[in-house]
């Protein structure tokens, strides 16, 4: 679990290897049971942030703020972003089909299937449709990566924090907490936000559980799906059970 989290750029490094890793393991572990608070709370304050990354980068390289971007906006993970393939979108329907992920491996960078082990999709909103287009457009065939680094290297989270200075970027703007993975927790906050059925919005994420995604909704709306799970829990076999009614001996109340 801690290589996941670091991959998925939850921590920076491994913390188990380094002094004082069970603080900053639990730490990690008590944002995530509430990724809401983790989110930016606007798309300005997006492009805010995708445009400060590019201003700090090496040659001011475009390519970092709409990784960044479309990260949030499909709700996904930079190694999956990094993954992307022109063929994985479909432009009739503006889907991307999730299929693999960019993750550090013996030797290198190396791509693999999703954290989740199968394919899912998610959908590509106007805000970033143009974006995708040009690069579509310029993207050599079905097999090209749609993103890549400024000398079409793959991507990682690491790689994406060194060469925008993200750490100095944040903390200037005073997201001094954000990281790389709370890119997704933006994007599906904001889905849950929008009105997207729990349901739904697990398919996007590709959470094995639906407790997982259930943190990402508003308190109010989140209440109301607990009483409705505390519902089906009561009616589930062997059914509602019966109190006897002691003023009425003949009769039986059901709950």
């Amino acid at each position: 679990m801690l290589e996941q989290a670091k991959r998925d750029g939850i921590v920076d490094h491994n913390v188990a290897h380094v002094k004082g890793w069970q603080r900053e393991y639990q730490q990690a572990e008590d944002e995530l049971d509430d990724p809401r608070t983790l989110a930016l709370p606007s798309w300005e304050a997006l492009t805010t942030l995708a445009d400060a990354l590019v201003a700090r980068s090496q040659g001011h390289f475009t390519g970092w703020g709409h990784i960044v971007t479309f990260a949030a906006c499909t709700a996904t993970r930079i190694g999956e972003v990094s993954g992307v393939r022109a063929g994985d979108i479909d432009r009739a329907t503006w889907t991307w089909t999730v299929r693999r992920q960019t993750t550090p491996g013996p030797g290198g960078l190396i791509d693999k299937g999703t954290k989740g082990k199968r394919a899912r999709k998610v959908p590509i909103i106007e805000e970033v449709r143009p974006m995708v287009i040009e690069r579509l457009a310029s993207a050599a065939g079905p097999d090209a990566r749609l993103f890549t680094g400024p000398r079409g290297g793959r991507i990682s989270t690491a790689v994406l924090r060194d060469a925008t200075h993200w750490d100095e970027v944040v903390a200037a703007l005073g997201y001094e907490h954000l990281r790389r993975h709370d890119l997704r927790h933006t994007g599906l906050t904001w889905l849950a936000d929008a009105g997207v059925k729990v349901h739904v919005l697990r398919k996007i994420a590709g959470h094995g559980s639906l407790t997982t995604t259930q943190r990402y909704l508003h308190p109010d709306q989140r209440s109301i799906n607990e009483a409705g799970d505390a519902l089906s829990a009561h009616l589930r076999p062997p059914g509602p059970q019966t109190v006897p009614n002691s003023g009425q001996p003949s009769r039986n109340i059901r709950i």
